[in-house]
């Protein structure tokens, strides 16, 4: 028969048995590295994207990577997405939370995660905070549109090799003409100067605004906020980086 005094150490025990971990889960979530990073179209995102990914060993997530993963997996939700892809609809905020949600719940994500292109509107980034998406830090790389408009235009590719090179800041060793194969090289239509205004002009209408969101929302101390100047190298603009990380 149990003494008076067990059943309330062993209640102690329990409790902090349950604090403990309590604590263990708070603890964890502080130690994830979360970001979101922002920026136009030809500022470098996606290079920077991959080096913060390595130096942190957290997975890159986009709109587009979650989009195919999800109609790989025959999932219900991926088929949702593929009918919606297939009739050449718009895949809803609702649907990219969703999405989102499924992702950073994935066993790779457990040490943080790296939103690359995604929020892109006011609106998703609401639904971000709606849905309690964990988010530390956001980095923005700012760059002047002049400037943008003249790296993406400048590039040019060999299609078969995927090699790529610029006219003014990595030129072919001869004009317009792969270096191994001396094959011709070409400019895609995204990187046409009316092609790249337009980009331009979408992401000022659509995902700029997300950069006074950001602030504010630094300023109410919900998250932390950089913004790094994309007028520098590769290797200038992940030192600045770093430095935050």
């Amino acid at each position: 028969q149990k003494t008076a005094y067990e059943i309330p150490l062993r209640l102690v025990g329990s409790e902090m048995c349950i604090r403990d971990r309590l604590c263990c889960c708070i603890c964890s979530i502080r130690k994830m590295n979360t970001f979101i990073l922002l920026g136009p179209p030809g500022a470098g995102k996606g290079t920077q994207a991959d080096l913060i990914s390595a130096e942190l060993g957290i997975p890159k997530i986009s709109t587009g990577d979650m989009l195919r993963s999800a109609v790989a997996s025959k999932s219900d939700l991926g088929n949702r997405v593929e009918d919606i892809l297939n009739s050449g609809k718009l895949v809803s905020d609702d649907i990219i939370i969703e999405l989102i949600n499924d992702r950073i719940n994935q066993s790779d994500c457990k040490s943080g995660y790296l939103f690359d292109g995604v929020p892109r509107t006011l609106g998703q980034a609401n639904l971000f905070l709606q849905n309690d998406i964990k988010v530390k830090k956001v980095i923005d790389i700012s760059l002047d549109d002049e400037l943008i408009i003249k790296r993406m235009s400048g590039r040019r590719f060999h299609i078969a090799s995927g090699r790529s090179y610029h006219i003014e800041f990595n030129p072919p060793k001869a004009e317009g003409l792969d270096d191994d194969t001396g094959e011709p090289l070409i400019q895609r239509e995204d990187d046409f100067p009316e092609t790249v205004k337009k980009r331009l002009e979408v992401y000022h209408a659509q995902t700029k605004p997300l950069t006074d969101f950001y602030k504010s929302k630094a300023s109410e101390g919900i998250i932390s906020f950089i913004s790094i100047n994309g007028n520098q190298s590769v290797d200038e603009v992940f030192s600045e980086i770093k430095s935050y990380l």
